[in-house]
């Protein structure tokens, strides 16, 4: 499998660039969060890659970031979510953003990206919330304190101060 190129920016598409690597272009296909932060034609530039292979097509897909390509293998892993999707959360939301939403289930937020409807946002916030906190950096007690608050279910002194 294919996990970084590094090469010269031949061209972009609208979902894609194609990155010649010694004379070798390479189809590979970005966010467009991705996309906005690569350099212009002719620039040299590195990417984390992910290999799909399928019976008719072999695929790649650029990340700026080795967070960004962890976030597009986990959210694959939610029933719904393919790879176009994955791409189009990870084009409104960077992998801390996400992580941050996830693991504090904010629905909406997730929603936000093209082709995410509420119900798909919810899942991905209930299948997702226990790995989210490692992705962002959040302690997992702050996770579950936010969650108990929204529940009503936070010890009283908890829910005296937050209002």
């Amino acid at each position: 499998m294919i996990g970084k190129l590094k090469g010269m920016i031949d061209s972009y598409g609208e979902d894609f660039i194609i990155l010649d690597v010694n004379g070798v272009g390479y189809v590979v296909q970005c966010s467009a969060r991705t996309l906005q932060h690569l350099p212009r034609p002719g620039e040299p530039t590195a990417l984390a890659i992910e290999t799909q292979v399928r019976e008719d097509a072999i695929k790649l897909f650029g990340f700026g970031s080795d967070a960004e390509r962890d976030w597009f293998r986990l959210l694959q892993t939610v029933q719904g979510v393919g790879a176009k999707v994955a791409l189009a959360i990870l084009g409104v939301l960077d992998a801390r953003e996400l992580a941050s939403a996830i693991a504090m289930q904010d629905k909406a937020m997730v929603a936000r990206a093209p082709g995410v409807g509420p119900k798909l946002a919810a899942r991905i916030v209930a299948e997702l919330k226990d790995k989210a906190p490692a992705f962002a950096g959040i302690d997992p007690n702050v996770v579950r304190l936010a969650g108990a608050e929204e529940a009503k279910s936070a010890p009283k002194p908890v829910q005296d101060a937050i209002s």
